[in-house]
């Protein structure tokens, strides 16, 4: 799910010059996207139990800091 909502909000070359980059050095050019790739990228983190680094946590904390009362939903993987 979250991948779709991904690929669908970003264009062909948007999502090459994104790469394999996370989102303190990537965020998408939708500035109205940036709430839904934030909480996306927290939700599949969190699935899998994957760790944030200080720089991720950073530019997700600036993203979220402008996306009030934004629910993030996750359901663990088993």
């Amino acid at each position: 799910m979250a991948a779709q909502l991904r690929d669908s909000a970003n264009s062909r070359a948007s999502n090459r010059s994104k790469s394999d980059q996370d989102p303190a050095t990537w965020q998408p050019p939708a500035h109205g996207y940036r709430c839904t790739y934030a909480t996306d990228w927290i939700t599949v983190k969190t699935r899998w139990g994957l760790t944030i680094d200080p720089a991720e946590q950073a530019a997700l904390t600036d993203t979220l800091d402008g996306c009030p009362n934004t629910p993030i939903d996750v359901t663990l993987a088993r």
